[in-house]
């Protein structure tokens, strides 16, 4: 009996042609699309985000004519749980949190793998650009071959068991030669653009979102320098996140931008770029996949789309880890995650918390 594989499908050309490649790889192919909220809820129409009915339709016609099952799981209210209530929470904390991440380790990874496993199915599949390998000692977590499409930074919370029972089949893949793949196939879907990072917020509006979702709209408060010096009001702490410039509404001598957020005092420190730029960070929540000494040079990247800077890491006794820095970084962002690499290895993450 061969094996068997659930794909994640999103509607999207990435997911569909993973589905296509485990198919041609001799796997038994189940697809499903995670129905991680109503559009309804979120203020949105239906074509806009990558859980409209159009998707699912878009997904569900891949399936068939692959001529694998397909089903849609409801998985709203761990989605509102454990991804959006948690965005939410962080932004009320002055952080700025990356939900595609939560969403990779409380569903994809966690609650997916859950509905493998009662399917009977041996590993999830999905569209993401990454690489897994295993040389005896344990599963790698390797970047994608497409640089400019590596998706690794929002995988660190994979376990080793995890990677035992995942695929990413895309990993060695460009993008150009997925779209390729998915026009042989006469999938309808491959100039379909890629969905957005926030799915649930399309817009890009998270001020609104808040509001909308919390029925409470955001106290303005002080725009302060270093000093304490008020230089303004601002529209809510949540609305600005580090390295901020555009869309301050003050007037200076020199460009001004958000170095802090006080949650606790609802104030929001501004100061010059000089101020953004910091050698070192403290994470938790942390992921190891591979180990690290003490005092090893690695490289460590502090937001998604950034090209890693070399860095030293240490697990402090309460079990958080330091990151510091051969040189200063800008607007290390309380929130956000921090990926340890070496060579196009993930070695772990977590989040950064100061």
């Amino acid at each position: 009996m061969g094996k068997k594989a659930l794909i994640a499908m999103s509607g999207g050309v990435d997911s569909s042609v993973a589905a296509y490649l485990m198919k041609e790889a001799g796997y038994d192919c189940i697809g499903v699309t995670m129905k991680l909220y109503d559009n309804e809820d979120i203020g949105m129409e239906q074509e806009k985000t990558c859980c409209s009915l159009s998707d699912i339709e878009d997904a569900r016609s891949v399936a068939v004519k692959l001529g694998i099952p397909y089903y849609v799981f409801n998985f709203k209210a761990d989605f509102k749980e454990k991804v959006i209530d948690n965005f939410i929470e962080s932004y009320r904390c002055g952080m700025t949190p990356n939900p595609c991440i939560e969403c990779n380790r409380h569903l994809k990874f966690a609650h997916l793998w859950q509905k493998a496993r009662e399917l009977q199915c041996d590993v999830v599949v999905t569209g993401h650009y990454a690489r897994i390998t295993e040389d005896g000692q344990g599963y790698h977590l390797l970047k994608g071959k497409d640089s400019a499409k590596d998706q690794s930074y929002v995988l660190y919370s994979l376990t080793q068991e995890q990677l035992a029972h995942t695929c990413f089949p895309l990993g060695g893949y460009t993008k150009e030669e997925i779209r390729r793949i998915a026009e042989e196939q006469g999938f309808f879907n491959a100039a379909k653009k890629d969905s957005q990072d926030i799915c649930f917020i399309p817009d890009g509006d998270y001020r609104s979102f808040i509001e909308k979702t919390t029925g409470q709209s955001s106290q303005p408060g002080d725009f302060v320098d270093k000093d304490g010096n008020v230089l303004g009001t601002h529209k809510g702490y949540y609305c600005y996140t580090i390295g901020q410039r555009r869309g301050l509404g003050i007037s200076a001598p020199q460009s001004l931008y958000v170095t802090e957020i006080r949650p606790e005092e609802n104030k929001v420190v501004l100061g010059s770029n000089d101020d953004l730029f910091h050698s070192h960070l403290t994470a938790d929540n942390f992921n190891w996949i591979e180990e690290v000494r003490p005092d090893e040079v690695i490289k460590a990247r502090i937001r998604y789309h950034q090209v890693e800077k070399e860095a030293t890491a240490r697990v402090t006794q309460d079990g958080r880890v330091e990151v510091d820095f051969l040189e200063p970084q800008r607007a290390i962002t309380k929130g956000q995650s921090v990926v340890l690499y070496r060579g196009d290895a993930v070695v772990g993450g977590g989040r950064i918390i100061e």
